[in-house]
């Protein structure tokens, strides 16, 4: 075997060829040769930066990986070939010129800006109170409730002595026109001797008037006026008596008949509720 080495003068360390002639029986001789980077290196002149080196060994075109069989990809090292979209048919002439400040137009665009968040900001509290005062509205009783929420009396259809029963909130009203001997006669009851202590006074805001809600407060019967040993209200069902006044005398009621809430508007009118 006969080799022999050859290099090339300045560029020896990056280039060298080989030559080798191999005598044998089966095939005749063989020429291998190594390529030759043709690579070009900077100038020593030239300072040696990161930039620069990049610049001068990095292949300029796109860089090709190839594997497998008629398979090949590429890698890219930058997105350099994407356009930039043009925003000018968007902006405003006072910021258009990248070279021109725009300080003088700021408190203007800053105006319109807060105009229009300050804008906003009153329609969405408008909406929120709108949408606040709807459900509070839906909670409130119907018609039908508040009609039956007051009623009116006229005590002038009332003779003294009577004792008026009408239906409000589903219950029975009581409305007595009281004689002079009826209101003396409670006005001297001990309180003390009472079940439920209560004063005439405490119960009947005009001495001539009695309010009550004519359900016993035994089991929820309706009493019956003008009757009983005392001269008030007798239930029949227990046997629970009741004075002028609405207070528990007699029998298993425990408390006295309730006294709603109640105004005199004028001299013939009452307002309950």
């Amino acid at each position: 075997m006969l080799s022999s080495v050859s290099k090339i003068g300045a560029f020896a360390p990056f280039a060298s060829a080989t030559c080798q002639n191999v005598a044998t029986q089966l095939r005749p001789a063989v020429y291998v040769a190594q390529s030759v980077i043709n690579e070009k290196l900077p100038e020593r002149s030239e300072k040696l930066t990161s930039q620069s080196m990049s610049t001068a060994m990095l292949p300029k075109g796109l860089t090709k990986v190839t594997s497998g069989i008629h398979s090949t990809s590429q890698v890219r090292f930058a997105h350099t070939d994407y356009q930039v979209p043009d925003f000018s048919n968007y902006r405003k002439d006072s910021t258009a010129n990248p070279y021109q400040t725009a300080e003088p137009s700021a408190p203007g665009r800053k105006s319109f800006s807060y105009l229009f968040a300050g804008g906003g900001a009153v329609i969405a509290a408008y909406g929120a109170k709108v949408m606040v005062q709807e459900f509070v509205v839906s909670m409130n009783a119907s018609a039908d409730v508040l009609a039956l929420a007051k009623i009116e009396v006229n005590l002038g259809d009332i003779p003294e002595g009577k004792n008026l029963v009408m239906k409000w909130r589903g219950k029975p009203l009581f409305v007595r026109h009281r004689t002079q001997e009826e209101i003396d006669t409670e006005l001297a009851v001990d309180v003390a001797s009472l079940r439920d202590p209560q004063h005439d006074t405490e119960r009947a805001t005009k001495p001539d008037w009695l309010v009550l809600i004519g359900v016993c407060t035994h089991l929820g019967c309706v009493p019956i006026a003008n009757s009983g040993d005392y001269g008030g209200y007798y239930c029949p069902c227990h046997g629970s008596h009741y004075d002028a006044s609405g207070r528990i005398r007699k029998g298993p009621a425990p408390l006295n008949l309730e006294v709603p809430e109640h105004s005199f508007v004028s001299e013939d009118l009452l307002v309950v509720g």
